[in-house]
């Protein structure tokens, strides 16, 4: 009697499969590196995404996209990245060009490549509005006058880059605007938005979507001449663990699901 019950297991094992009850998918730990700027709207997602795929984890690493870039290059585990500029992405792009990707790294999967989301570059200021700024003209004019303290993110964060190119827009040279002591720099979007809610700065720059978190006033928005337009590449990246559903939770934040959680902030499909 006692060797039937091995095989009956094993018969109702077989049964079962037969019948479409299929045991449930191993357990996926999904690894997405995202710029600090998507904090909010990832969190929220992850959520909706992680109930309608009970097999999958997503597991987030939000920092600037150079501290995420850099990691990567390190080896650091990652399946899924989201930068918000093109230089960080194309620094691990071989298909990119060589003046950009000049260690020629390899780790984006190209087939995988998007252009996922537009933000846009704000000019915010802390309660009350103490220095009374109003436009990115009034500040270049209390920065020359030394009349003011600006927050910017550093130059391997890319809204540091797109603070350096609004600088430069309006002649300013950023060495002697720091030599004067009129800028303070964040190593990624929040540590910007943090001094500017805190008040201990007159004013940042940062992204709408930030600014909309934090619940600051935008005074002035950057025009696409002033700093080039803000786009978040997103791709998989080829040494990715679980290629597969890498590709699908990237496939999902171009939903119409995950479009109305970015929407609700601020980010916009791109143009």
């Amino acid at each position: 009697m006692k060797k039937l019950i091995p095989m009956l297991l094993v018969a109702m094992l077989t049964c079962g499969a037969t019948a479409g009850h299929v045991l449930a998918e191993e357990p996926v730990e999904l690894v997405v590196f995202a710029a600090a700027s998507m904090t909010e709207t990832l969190t929220e997602i992850k959520a909706a995404y992680e109930q309608e795929h009970p097999d999958v984890t997503l597991v987030f690493n939000f920092d600037s996209s150079g501290t995420l870039k850099t990691q990567i290059e390190e080896g650091a585990a990652c399946d899924v990245f989201i930068s918000a500029g093109q230089k960080q992405m194309n620094q691990l792009d071989i298909a990119a060009d060589a003046s950009v990707n000049t260690s020629g790294l390899d780790f984006v999967d190209g087939d995988t490549r998007i252009n996922l989301l537009e933000n846009k570059v704000t000019l915010v200021v802390p309660e009350g509005n103490p220095k009374g700024i109003e436009s990115f003209d009034a500040l270049a004019k209390l920065l020359e006058s030394g009349d003011v303290l600006l927050a910017m993110g550093n130059s391997d964060v890319p809204v540091g880059q797109y603070t350096q190119k609004i600088l430069a827009y309006y002649g300013l040279d950023e060495a002697e605007l720091a030599k004067a002591g009129v800028l303070t720099y964040g190593t990624n979007v929040k540590e910007v938005t943090t001094q500017v809610a805190e008040a201990s700065v007159g004013c940042g720059v940062i992204y709408c979507t930030d600014a909309f978190s934090a619940g600051l006033t935008v005074v002035d928005s950057a025009t696409a001449e002033m700093c080039g337009q803000v786009i978040y590449p997103a791709a998989v990246l080829k040494t990715s663990a679980h290629p597969e559903q890498a590709k699908e939770f990237l496939s999902y934040l171009t939903g119409e699901s995950a479009c109305a959680v970015f929407e609700s902030v601020g980010f916009s499909p791109v143009k």
